[in-house]
């Protein structure tokens, strides 16, 4: 039994429905514990000035990772490994080059770590210049306590890149389910003890368990890293010299959020806890269908263009585009029907109070403006690595996330000096009596920032890559938009008639309004999906029929992974 389980676990997948199936699978799972993650710091802590210190810790050793260990990324790295682990010499150019890259990430991660934790007392009051100085000294020593998780959540991402090579992606999937694990462990075990640094400890815990995970895979193929002394720079500059311009994009959209985070800092007391409390929920839908059909995909995309085979490159990026809108569109028509109860039951408590819930619903409705955007900018910017044009998304990024700054600064101004503008959106929001709207602005620019990148990389990758008309997106756009305002109305219509049946003043009567309401509308939706023979959704029947111990391709127009 346990050996099944091991090559269960283990085995190679084939086809992209089938991978971004899985991976969507996976990704729910994490989010989940995700959502158990912010449901439990919500009860047990409540917005206010721990949580807000919390998250605003976070952020540094966030920044730290992007700018220096996604130098070494799954993306960046697959390419390299997939042309070394070809050659006919039992895996020893892999290994070499392995032991080059973890040898110099280990040496910058562990300086620049220790660099930064002497530095912190003169980075906080930048990020958080709202705080006390009691808050302050509490974020220093979080921070560095934290500092730590960058370094192993980047040598886990650094080794995953062999179990994606070897398309092992559910022991790629269980990594993030372990990190979660680990950070509930600290907010129910450590936190009581040590506070807010208790946190800390908990992150750091689930960051191991995001590389322990992945250990007996890469030991099994033989191509653990180790420290060398001896490196190849030229490889080393190699490398870098293709991931330079994502990880800057990257590093930028960070440095954004850090600003955003900054601003809120600023704002009524719990801000910056609500904030993040939202982007944690609309980052649900796009890491379970953006990330899940970019990574799928990505492998796929590199093989085709390596092969110059750019009709095969071209189909699997619009396939999975395709797939994402088709995914998209419902789910944000079932978050804005329903997000009051989505929010009540994922975060409500005791310590998490109705304004608190009414704010963090206005909050990701208007995040959920630029779901289907951030998805697709995921797939398009993996379709530009893997043909090794990382310039343009760069370009694209910077100038995206320096107007997300612009947009919160005017936000906030606009909102300050012209009341009866954020009075509008109050009305529309439903928020009008809640405290602390002006908050709104934050995830405001930050949606209009990612429309900006959608459309931005959208165009140039329509130049760059696709010939004159054959995108064809506008077919599945439209029938998933009426599948979408199917199911949104039907669930409207239900949460009125639940109403006068369920006590809405119980956890119980929230969750079954909202999950059988939820219900309704999908079974509309897919009706009406069904009805207009949108070949999504038909594809997604075949995948879902097949079993994933399949060996043939799930999806016939797809090819292999």
């Amino acid at each position: 039994m346990p050996k099944k389980i091991f090559t269960f676990f283990n085995r190679e997948l084939n086809g992209i429905n089938e991978a971004a199936l899985l991976l969507g699978g996976f990704a729910f799972l994490s989010q989940l514990l995700g959502l158990i993650r912010d449901r439990t710091l919500a009860s047990v802590i409540g917005a206010g000035p721990v949580l807000d210190t919390y998250y605003a810790a976070f952020r540094i050793p966030d920044f730290l990772y992007i700018s220096i260990a996604s130098l070494a990324s799954i993306t960046v790295i697959l390419p390299f490994l997939m042309n070394r682990i070809n050659v006919n010499d039992e895996g020893k150019q892999a290994r070499i080059f392995l032991n080059n890259i973890f040898s110099v990430y280990m040496l910058f991660m562990f300086s620049i770590s220790l660099v930064i934790a002497m530095l912190m007392p003169y980075i906080a009051s930048y990020i958080a210049p709202g705080f006390s100085a009691e808050q302050l000294a509490s974020l220093i020593l979080t921070s560095r306590i934290m500092l730590l998780s960058p370094i192993f959540i980047g040598l886990s991402n650094l080794i995953g890149s062999v179990t994606q090579l070897f398309r092992n992606f559910f022991i790629f999937s269980l990594s993030p389910i372990f990190y979660n694990l680990g950070i509930l462990f600290g907010i129910v075990y450590f936190y009581p003890i040590f506070g807010v640094h208790g946190l800390a400890f908990g992150v750091v815990l689930g960051a191991v368990l995001h590389l322990l995970i992945q250990i007996p895979i890469v030991t099994k193929h033989k191509l653990f890293p180790k420290i060398v002394f001896k490196i190849n720079w030229k490889e080393i500059i190699e490398v870098m010299k293709l991931s330079l311009p994502r990880t800057l994009a990257l590093s930028c959209n960070s440095l954004a959020f850090i600003v955003l985070i900054a601003m809120a800092s600023t704002l009524k007391q719990g801000s910056i806890s609500l904030f993040t409390f939202s982007f944690n929920l609309q980052s649900v839908p796009v890491g379970i269908i953006g990330i899940s059909y970019s990574v799928a995909a990505f492998p796929v995309l590199v093989r085709s263009f390596s092969l110059k085979d750019m009709d095969n490159f071209i189909k699997h990026i619009i396939g999975a585009a395709k797939q994402i809108i088709f995914w998209s569109l419902p789910i944000i028509s079932l978050i804005a029907v329903l997000r009051a109860q989505i929010i009540r039951v994922v975060l409500g408590s005791n310590t998490f109070s109705w304004s608190d819930t009414r704010l963090t619903a206005a909050a990701i409705a208007i995040f959920i403006i630029s779901l289907v955007s951030q998805s697709l900018v995921l797939l398009f910017t993996r379709g530009y690595y893997a043909a090794s044009k990382t310039k343009k998304p760069l370009i694209i990024n910077v100038l995206s996330s320096f107007m997300v700054i612009v947009f919160a600064y005017i936000a906030l101004y606009i909102f300050k000096h012209n009341p009866v503008v954020l009075n509008i959106l109050e009305s529309i929001l439903r928020v009008k009596d809640v405290p602390g709207t002006i908050m709104l602005a934050l995830p405001l620019a930050y949606a209009f920032g990612s429309l900006l990148n959608f459309f931005l990389i959208w165009i140039f990758f329509k130049r760059d890559f696709l010939k004159k008309g054959q995108s064809m997106l506008c077919k599945t756009f439209l029938e998933s938009l009426t599948g979408a305002i199917a199911m949104g109305s039907s669930a409207y219509l239900s949460l009125n008639l639940f109403s006068n049946i369920f006590n809405l003043d119980t956890f119980l009567g929230i969750f079954l309004q909202g999950l059988l309401s939820g219900l309704i509308g999908i079974v509309f939706g897919i009706l009406i999906l069904f009805l207009l023979k949108n070949k999504e959704l038909l594809d997604i029947i075949k995948t879902i029929s097949h079993k994933f111990s399949s060996d043939h391709i799930v999806v016939p127009e797809q090819g292999e992974l």
